[in-house]
């Protein structure tokens, strides 16, 4: 599981799938975001501006991210 360290309150979606080398540009992310294939917390979420805060649990391709303070 990868762990990303929040600079600020929070991080959208697109940037945490960019920051864990999940998907290669923003152009991806939105792709794979709207498509359906990314859960938050266990759930599908297709907004690209999704808030992540501490605490929260990314799924996408296999792999996941956990949203670390």
């Amino acid at each position: 599981m990868e762990i990303i360290k929040l600079r600020d309150e929070f991080i959208k979606l697109g940037q945490a799938l960019k920051a864990a080398s999940l998907v290669e540009d923003g152009v991806e992310a939105k792709l794979v975001i709207q498509d359906g294939l990314v859960k938050v917390n266990g759930e599908t979420d297709t907004r690209r501006g999704r808030k992540l805060y501490d605490g929260d649990v990314v799924s996408f391709d296999g792999q996941e991210i956990r949203i670390e303070k």
